[in-house]
């Protein structure tokens, strides 16, 4: 972020970790001891006691068996689904899900079926209406342009019903939902679950960079001996792992981050006139890509970044703000957000509905 940025509302730094003393000491400490890059692949050289150390005390923390880490979150989606579905397989997946789950979903050979947004109803149809080997369930716990919740509970009734697996990426849940920012899976008593696979990424609450797949131990042993972008990949930096686990930390010691996240993105709300967010995810909607980019613009000059998504990110029509909301931000961050909307927009917001991400479609 460059100097003229006063008040960052555009990077995805949910807990204000990333810039931590103690995080950053967490990264140094680690390139110290096993140097600044992994060399080679997780079952190569890439695998440290320190990656050890972070899977165990992710999996605990987010309330599952056993986690394995990869070098991005996309890479945590892609080695998952493309290890769990194959030819002969189903995948059902909300429409609007992030890219990594899209590309994930097109790499695994199996048939996919594109379901309405948080449809419970659709995805029972389209696990009842198809004859398959195995299935899916993949959808996103908090949808990353949205920043609404997927209903977690009936997801998992129905995939249940047809003895399909429900996997959710935590990447905007984890550190901002549940008790103490353990993720939508725990907050609704999902996590755990022996039907259950969760994704998750290191560099949004945590600050770092990486992603972690999390589930029964047979899961982590089958996407180790499968998933090839843990195969073949390099694995995560130690520095990175290093980082990730000073922050685990230090949600662990102060857990009311999580909710200072979510206070504050009502506040950006309110003052946006968007409706009230489930997890730190703002969508301020304005209409057409140059309206978005022009009021994007307005808010940096006045000292605030913020997030701008148009098509094909997001569907003609609902061009957007993206708000990230943070859990260090100040009463006079916030101030200096209203003051900045009020001028990018020049007019009064009202509250509407969140418009649909565009994902490419699997």
């Amino acid at each position: 972020m460059d100097d003229e940025v006063l008040v960052d509302l555009a990077g995805n730094d949910y807990l204000g970790l990333s810039r931590h003393p103690a995080v950053i000491e967490g990264a140094v400490a680690a390139a110290r001891v096993w140097g600044a890059g992994s060399t080679g692949s997780r079952l190569v050289t890439g695998s440290t006691r320190l990656h050890a150390e972070l899977e165990d005390a992710l999996a605990a923390f987010m309330g599952f068996e056993a986690g394995l880490v990869f070098a991005s979150g996309y890479a945590a989606n892609l080695g998952a689904l493309t290890s769990l579905a194959g030819r002969g397989d189903l995948v059902v997946s909300d429409e609007r899900n992030h890219a990594s789950i899209v590309d994930a979903c097109r790499l695994s050979r199996a048939e996919i079926a594109i379901v309405p947004h948080r449809d419970v109803a659709a995805v029972a149809a389209a696990l009842a209406g198809r004859a398959y080997r195995r299935a899916i369930v993949a959808t996103d716990s908090v949808f990353s342009a949205d920043g609404d919740l997927a209903p977690l509970p009936e997801l998992h009734a129905v995939a249940r019903a047809h003895g399909a697996l429900l996997l959710v990426d935590e990447a905007h849940g984890l550190g901002v939902v549940g008790d103490g920012g353990r993720g939508a899976l725990a907050a609704v008593g999902l996590a755990g679950a022996p039907d259950v696979v969760a994704t998750a990424t290191l560099s949004k609450s945590l600050g770092s960079q990486g992603g972690i797949v999390l589930g029964p131990a047979a899961v982590r042993d089958h996407l180790i001996d499968t998933a090839r972008t843990f195969i073949f990949d390099t694995g995560l930096a130690p520095a990175a792992a290093g980082a990730a686990q000073a922050a685990l930390r230090l949600l662990l010691a102060d857990p009311g981050m999580a909710s200072r996240a979510r206070t504050r993105a009502a506040q950006l709300a309110a003052i946006a006139g968007a409706p009230q967010p489930a997890a730190a995810v703002v969508p301020v909607i304005v209409g057409e890509p140059e309206r978005a980019v022009a009021a994007a613009a307005a808010c940096r000059a006045h000292g605030v970044a913020v997030g701008c998504f148009r098509p094909p990110t997001v569907p003609q029509g609902t061009s957007r703000l993206r708000l990230s909301a943070r859990a260090d931000l100040t009463d006079a961050d916030v101030d200096l957000f209203a003051r900045a909307l009020a001028a990018a927009l020049g007019e009064p917001r009202a509250a509407g509905p969140a418009g649909a991400v565009a994902e490419e479609r699997a």
